[in-house]
């Protein structure tokens, strides 16, 4: 592997970390909001980003709970999907890059990536039907605006993963035959 290959790969674990620890944070910080608009809905306006539906726990708590159910299931999912990435990005060979646990690793990264755009595709779907009963759910959508990415992203890794699964069985075979 050149020099500038190891640095390039070095570098993208580096991004990968901290958009992993980015996204943990985030995902904590959901979690702490969903607690304390429970508990003490008076100071969720001060909390992160926020993200106040007290109105809509007063009025319909099954909106709230599922509307508050999205966003928690889709920041748990990507700050997930980014411990994939590192630990592919740790275990990952490039001078032999086609080997099983590389092509299950990208397997899993599709599966996560096409989750998370169905679910973003599900709660924008379902914050448009609240916004029908008068609900007010203006800052909602920036949490599942990228559905449709994720979806034509999982389709593209899907197919990398089609071909690193190929690659695994051809490289198997020819340490066979040698």
């Amino acid at each position: 592997m050149s020099k500038t290959n190891n640095i390039v790969f070095k570098g993208l674990h580096i991004v990968a970390w901290i958009i992993f620890v980015g996204l943990c944070i985030e995902a904590g910080a959901f979690v702490v909001n969903f607690v304390f608009s429970i508990y003490n809905p008076e100071f969720v306006a001060k909390l992160y980003q926020k993200l106040d539906l007290s109105q809509m726990y007063n009025s319909n708590r099954w909106a709230f709970f599922s509307i508050y159910s999205f966003i928690l299931l889709i920041s748990l999912l990507k700050a997930y999907l980014f411990y994939i990435v590192i630990m592919l990005l740790h275990k990952l060979d490039l001078s032999k890059p086609f080997n099983t646990f590389v092509s299950n690793q990208i397997t899993k990264i599709s599966y996560y990536t096409f989750s998370i755009g169905i679910l973003s595709y599900i709660a924008l779907q379902t914050a448009n039907n609240l916004k029908y009963d008068s609900y007010n759910i203006g800052n909602l959508n920036e949490f599942w605006a990228d559905g449709q990415a994720f979806i034509i992203m999982a389709a593209v890794i899907y197919v990398i993963a089609t071909i690193f699964k190929k690659g695994v069985e051809i490289q198997n075979e020819n340490d066979l035959t040698i």
